[in-house]
């Protein structure tokens, strides 16, 4: 039986890559998990621009450019494009919901779940329970 995919937020990628994250260890041992399973992990290029981000501004630009090779390197992760299609779908979302907390990155990521059938995440943003996914990470 194929195992759905599970999704990649910014904040499992920061952990993973940041050792002082108060995530790091538990984000390192998932993974680790998952590409055990051959589980496969789904993000998007939002999520990707975020994180880099994040990752160049609170650690360097070597730990960016670290975490940029080891997420295109890896088989276990693949990279899906927001798109126009998405986008818009993610403009409505986070128009619908903007008594939320939502970034319009999580609205493009909740967008890409509903349509892929994604339940679990990995993140460590409440968010993600609040938009009725599984959160595999401490939530924060």
């Amino acid at each position: 039986m194929a195992f759905s995919p599970i999704f990649g937020d910014a904040s499992f990628f920061f952990a993973l890559a940041a050792k002082r994250d108060v995530a790091h260890e538990s984000a390192v041992s998932q993974f680790a998990a998952l590409l055990r399973k051959q589980r496969r992990i789904v993000t998007t290029d939002y999520v990707l621009d975020e994180v880099l981000t994040l990752t160049k501004v609170r650690a360097n630009a070597i730990v960016a450019v670290a975490l940029l090779d080891r997420i295109e390197k890896s088989e276990a992760i693949e990279l899906e494009r927001v798109g126009a299609a998405r986008f818009d779908l993610a403009k409505s979302f986070f128009r619908k919901h903007a008594d939320h907390g939502y970034s319009f990155t999580d609205c493009t990521s909740f967008v890409l779940m509903h349509e892929l059938c994604i339940k679990e995440a990995l993140t460590t943003d409440r968010h993600f329970i609040e938009a009725g996914f599984r959160p595999l990470l401490p939530v924060a």
